[in-house]
């Protein structure tokens, strides 16, 4: 008899501000040295989109806050599981930057952001127990990830996975990767179901390397404009190390854990990846199916949100996996007996991996 873990509701929140590349024509943007670039922001943004992929991001409005964007996405999927918030024994939220008000850019943490969402959702059963997971870009399927183990050793039947940020209030407007992220929210509804035959999740794993130089891929740092009017911190990353380490790294991972389920790479239906950028999704499944002797992979097998809603962090892929389901992307809705794989890679740096069959 197995004990598995299964999606019976997902939800998500995409912002209504619609911030295009051409909204950036206007930016200062400056070098590592602090010296403001030379080049034309039309040549940059060109650029940009040729790599990244990326047309255009949402941001939250000014009265909203990451909890909010939490919370709307919560509601949408415990709608869509039909079942009564009183039930889950878990709020699991990936996040990393916690709230930020619009016009104070400082971390709020206290009280956790799970716990603000509970309070949201007015839950008033003490034992279900909100949980934040601040890891990163994986954040979001690390809690999945969690979630199983409490259900697969009998401390949790039901629990609410979140994963949401406001990466607009954490980027420093005077650096190009600005361009790169965006905010948003998605949630999905787990429930333990036993069975004779194994379903749900079959396979996870996790990896994080903080040695030397891999801990401060992503970190955080004033701003390059030398002239900034304060000591704010910024998200930073180093994109370029950043792109070879999930490069060697990412496909013999998420190969350890398909080969772990003893099934092939053409059986694989959908990977669901962490929307990072367009060429380096592409780049990472690439070598992934290479690993399996393939040249390379069917399109439809990665399915795509970047373009329109940006890198929002944990929430990318969550999203994703909702706008799927809803029937809200081209890429065909799940179906009983598809194997899905999870993947995400960030800021730790962290590597995770889940492999999904659908019930």
């Amino acid at each position: 008899m197995y004990i598995n873990t299964i999606i019976i509701g997902s939800g998500s929140y995409i912002p209504e501000i619609v911030v295009k590349n051409d909204d950036f024509l206007s930016h200062e943007f400056y070098d590592e040295s602090g010296v403001q670039f030379e080049q034309d922001n039309r040549e940059t943004i060109d650029k940009f989109k040729e790599i990244t992929g990326i047309s255009e991001r949402r941001y939250l409005s000014d009265d909203l806050n990451n909890s909010d964007m939490a919370f709307f996405a919560a509601q949408k999927a415990i709608e869509d599981a039909d079942i009564d918030p009183e039930s889950l024994d878990y709020i699991i939220l990936g996040h990393n930057f916690g709230d930020i008000l619009e016009d104070n850019w400082k971390t709020d943490m206290v009280p956790s952001i799970s716990a603000r969402v509970k309070n949201k959702l007015d839950i008033k059963n003490p034992y279900c127990i909100p949980l934040d997971v601040p890891f990163g870009c994986p954040g979001w399927l690390q809690g999945f990830i969690m979630a199983d183990i409490f259900m697969k050793s009998g401390h949790a039947k039901k629990a609410l996975v979140i994963g949401s940020e406001s990466l607009s209030r954490i980027v420093d407007p005077h650096n190009r990767d600005t361009m790169i992220f965006s905010d948003g929210a998605g949630a999905v509804v787990l429930e333990a179901k036993e069975s004779e035959d194994q379903f749900g999740v079959i396979s996870s794993k996790t990896r994080s390397d903080t040695k030397g130089e891999f801990l401060n891929l992503l970190d955080m740092q004033k701003s390059l404009n030398p002239d900034y009017k304060d000591d704010t911190l910024f998200l930073r990353m180093k994109g370029r190390k950043l792109y070879n380490y999930s490069l060697k790294t990412v496909p013999p991972l998420v190969k350890e854990v398909i080969d772990e389920v003893g099934i092939g790479i053409d059986q694989i239906q959908k990977i669901l990846i962490h929307q990072a950028n367009e060429k380096m999704d592409d780049a990472m499944v690439r070598g992934l199916f290479k690993l399996y002797g393939l040249r390379d992979y069917p399109k439809e097998v990665l399915p795509m949100s970047i373009a329109h809603l940006g890198n929002n962090s944990v929430a990318t892929i969550p999203i994703l996996y909702d706008l799927i389901s809803k029937g809200m992307t081209d890429s065909n809705s799940y179906k009983s007996g598809d194997y899905v794989v999870f993947v995400s890679v960030g800021a730790g740096l962290y590597i995770n991996a889940m492999v999904y069959l659908v019930p």
